[in-house]
């Protein structure tokens, strides 16, 4: 099943449930991942990740007194996150379309719904590592850019004024093009 060698990623689990946070870990571990640290919310997650270098963070949503969603808005917002632009997975039994939104709004980088397999986890790590997202500042949101791919003939108010470094202009030609 596995395309990479994930073994040198650094990942931490978040779930008030120490049974998912141990299956979590064991699926990980089958998987590969040697270094997998756990905290049981958001507030003691943000602790561990100020000396935890994680390169991935799995996330559950329901948690007290801290949940999924405050976790994650509070690493990409906080002056003093210990690293905004860490890929979080969130992991939830809930998959209404208002709660995807929710969280994508919140800056979380994949969706993942219970109930978990090694599968599905390694679905979502290889998406965060084959196709790594740019991070998007607004007035009034930072995290991965929630539009997951571009269309060049889009031309709406909410069109984005810039293009990514090495990215292409809609209608540019390659360099070295000529007619």
């Amino acid at each position: 099943m596995s395309d990479y060698n994930i073994e040198r990623l650094n990942v931490l689990v978040v779930d008030d449930n120490r049974h998912m946070r141990f299956l979590v870990r064991m699926i990980l571990k089958s998987l590969g991942v040697r270094d997998i640290m756990e905290a049981e919310e958001g507030a003691s997650a943000l602790k561990t990740l100020g000396n935890f270098d994680a390169d991935i963070v799995i996330c559950d949503w329901n948690m007290q007194p801290m949940d999924g969603i405050e976790f994650t808005k509070i690493i990409r917002t906080s002056d003093d996150s210990p690293n905004a632009y860490v890929p979080i997975i969130m992991l939830t039994g809930h998959t209404e379309v208002s709660r995807v939104v929710t969280a994508r709004d919140a800056g979380v980088n994949e969706f993942l719904a219970k109930p978990v397999s090694a599968k599905k986890i390694y679905q979502r790590i290889k998406v965060i590592l084959d196709n790594p997202r740019q991070y998007v500042r607004t007035p009034s949101y930072f995290g991965p850019d929630r539009r997951r791919r571009q269309d060049p003939e889009y031309d709406g108010s909410d069109r984005r004024k810039t293009v990514a470094p090495g990215a292409k202009k809609a209608g540019a030609e390659p360099q070295g093009a000529s007619n």
